[in-house]
This record gives structure tokens, C-alpha cells and sequence, in this order.
């Protein structure tokens, strides 16, 4: 069922609540990384240009103690949106009371302010993150019509966007939203095929669900990163000091047999002495890692390079979460510029990045304008390659 957009909502004159994503990396009260603030701009601007009053809220990490409310407030967040956006936005440092009712009272159209990190309401109870009842009701109280536009925390069920939705006559998905349910939900249950999946990180735990999911859906999957060892160690191969997980061995090999020759895995890679940016380090072909090697892997090989350039050749739709190697050590990053690269120069392919690390990594190595969609949301975008049903998706009105 299509969800309703802000467009499909009469919002002159509303008072808009807003969900955004504005959980963005701080460094001693400094932003680090805008991306999360720009992204929600569209949706923000759509609201205040019709004549909408918005009043939009967010969480900022975890907080569980009074202590961490002095590093995870949002009014360094409301300063840089203030900039970005060009007009004032005022900033209301509580979650709820007479002074946020005030202060969206005195709103006019057109105007916008932002309140507390939702989670400062985690120190008593884990209220926000429990989706706590009295808590989304209040919220919802105080606007007249919702919108979500955080991808990042719809994979969760919280008090600020299911308690709200659940509470207000009308909710809707903002732009950011939009973009996210199409690209990842349209490559998963509707894509143009061919569909590559490209999956790696560290762990093959992460990954399972999306795997089984995929194995019916993708028509290649290629595997990298740590994860790979998992795999190459259930074939029977020595791996050195490579990353593993042991009680997953039985799980990749029933993986590697459903899937058949649709699962794509390296043929060489890059074994170093230690983990470490300045160690030496060779290349070697799966097959031929020594039974006593003392190395670990730590990025693909050219060889493996090359074999999944040529499997993403003729893609129509590419899908690609986790990184090929230790990118954040040039000497282990090649596989990750590789795979940017062949992914890039792809014609006519609808190409997303499902968040994370290689989002981290694609943005990073200057590629992030190459692709299609690059998702704000590494674990919500996981669980919908998984085929879950997102909990801040599924509670938007219907169109």
C-alpha cells in the first residue's frame, strides 16, 4: 500500500510535527558531518514555503544517565540547521511542558522550531524508546498533522514516530523518507533485473537474514570484506589469523548450497603480518593460504577485482552494504575504490548504497555523487533487505 507524502497533506496554517534524523557524528560539541541536516532540508523548506509552522524533533545518541544530556543536546544542531536553512530556528531545550507548549503556540506560519533530543526522555524508563503510551500521545498533542522523515530510526518502534502516528488523525512520510521506501523497497520487491547484491562488513551474523532474503530475489550475490573468511573456511580453505566466525561455519555452508552459483565469493586477498595501517603485506589466492599462515585478510585481491567487475557487468539494479576491506587503511582500501569505481561506471543501473559503512566509505573516497541513492539509514535500510516490515514505515497513513 503507497504511503501518503507531504504533499498529500494541507499543511497552511498547521502546526507540523516533524521527525528527523539529525543523529550526526560530534566531536567536542562540534558537528562533523552535516549530511543528516542538509538531507531533511527539502521536506523543511515544502512545510514553511506552503505556510506550515514546523516543529521538528530528533534523537542525538544514546542517553542513559543526566550526565549525558551536557554532550547530546541538540541546540548545536538547531545553530547549524538555523544556518543551512537561512532563517531562525528556535530552539526549545525541554521534551515537554508549558515552555514547549508556549513556544509552539507563539509560532506563526512559516516558522520553525526545534526541540530536545527525544532520548533525554530514556534517563527515567527508556520512555522514547519503549514507544512509551502517555509519552506519543503528548507528543501527537501538540501538532496537528505528522511527518516522518526519519529513515534512520524506522526500523525501530519509538514513542516519536509510531506513538506519534498512532495519536494524530494524519501522518505522512517527508521527501527523505519517500526517496528511502523507493529505492530500497523497489529494489527488493520490484527491481529491473539483472540484481547484483555486493554484501561485506565484518560479520556474516549481520548479514543472514539479508542473505536468505536476497538468495531469492537477487540474481547474483557477491560477498567481501571479513565476512568472507566465514564463508572460504566452510569450503574446507585455510584462512590464517583471518577474521572468522566459528559458530556460524555450518550456517555459511547451507547459505553457499542454497544459493548455488548465484553467490559470488573473492579468489585472492590481501593478507597482512598485523592489524595495522603501516603492515606489510601480500597478496595471495584463497586456495593457496599455507595451513600455518600467521596473516590475517584485510581487502580483496585484484583478481577478486576483476571477477566482480565482471559479475556486475550488465546490472540493471545494484544493492551494496559493507565494504570490501579495512578502508580506513589506505594500503587495505583498493577493494572498496574498486567496487566504487565498477559500480560507478555502470550505464543505465539504478544503484543504492543500503547506509553504513559504505555509504561512510563511498562518501569518503568522493563517489557519493556516482550513485543513484545512497541510503541514511544502515540499519533501517539492513532490516528492509531483510523483507521486514519497518515499524516508522508501516505506521504512516496510507494513501
Amino acid at each position: 500500500m503507497a504511503k501518503k507524502i507531504v504533499t498529500d497533506l494541507d499543511v497552511k496554517g498547521k502546526k507540523v510535527l516533524m521527525r528527523v534524523d539529525f543523529n550526526v557524528p560530534m566531536k567536542d560539541g562540534k558537528i562533523t558531518n552535516d549530511n543528516r541536516i542538509t538531507a531533511a532540508l527539502p521536506t523543511i523548506k515544502y512545510v514553511l514555503e506552503n505556510g506550515g509552522k514546523v516543529i521538528a524533533f530528533s534523537h542525538l545518541g544514546r542517553v542513559k544517565t543526566e550526565e549525558d544530556k551536557a554532550s547530546k543536546s541538540l541546540a548545536p544542531v538547531a545553530k547549524r540547521l538555523e544556518e543551512v536553512l537561512g532563517q531562525e530556528v528556535k530552539f526549545v531545550p525541554v521534551t515537554r511542558g508549558p515552555e514547549l507548549e508556549a513556544a509552539i503556540d507563539e509560532l506563526k506560519d512559516g516558522e520553525i522550531l526545534m526541540f530536545e533530543n527525544t532520548r533525554f526522555e530514556d534517563i527515567d524508563g527508556k520512555k522514547e524508546s519503549k514507544n512509551d503510551p502517555e509519552l506519543g500521545k503528548y507528543w501527537a498533542s501538540l501538532g496537528d498533522v505528522f511527518v516522518n522523515d526519519a529513515f534512520g530510526t524506522a526500523h525501530r518502534a519509538h514513542a516519536s514516530n509510531v506513538g506519534i502516528a498512532s495519536n494524530i488523525a494524519e501522518s505522512a512520510a517527508g521527501f527523505l523518507m519517500e526517496k528511502e521506501i523507493k529505492f530500497i523497497g523497489g529494489a527488493v520487491d520490484n527491481p529491473e533485473r539483472p540484481l547484483v547484491a555486493i554484501l561485506g562488513g565484518a560479520k556474516v551474523s549481520d548479514k543472514i537474514a539479508v542473505i536468505e532474503n536476497l538468495i531469492a530475489k537477487a540474481d547474483k550475490i557477491i560477498v567481501g570484506g571479513g565476512m568472507m573468511f566465514t564463508f572460504l573456511k566452510a569450503k574446507g580453505l585455510n584462512i590464517g589469523k583471518s577474521l572468522c566466525e566459528e559458530d556460524r561455519i555450518e550456517l555459511a555452508k547451507e547459505l553457499m548450497e542454497k544459493a548455488g552459483d548465484k553467490l559470488i565469493l573473492p579468489v585472492d586477498t590481501v593478507l597482512a603480518e598485523k592489524f595495522a595501517a603501516d603492515a606489510a603485506h601480500k597478496t595471495v589466492a584463497v586456495e593457496d593460504i599455507a595451513a600455518d599462515e600467521e596473516g590475517l585478510g584485510l581487502d580483496i585481491g585484484q583478481a577478486s577485482i576483476e571477477l566482480f567487475a565482471k559479475t556486475l557487468e550488465g546490472a540493471k539494479t545494484v544493492v551494496w552494504n559493507g565494504p570490501m576491506g579495512v578502508f580506513e587503511m589506505p594500503a587495505f582500501a583498493k577493494g572498496t575504490i574498486a567496487v566504487c569505481e565498477a559500480i560507478a561506471a555502470l550505464e543505465g543501473a539504478t544503484t543504492i548504497i543500503g547506509g553504513g559503512d559504505s555509504a561512510t566509505a563511498a562518501i569518503q573516497l568522493g563517489f557519493a555523487d556516482k550513485f543513484t541513492h545512497i541510503s541514511t539509514g544502515g540499519g533501517a535500510s539492513l532490516e528492509y533487505l531483510e523483507g521486514k516490515v519497518l515499524p516508522g514505515v508501516d505506521s504512516i497513513s496510507d494513501k
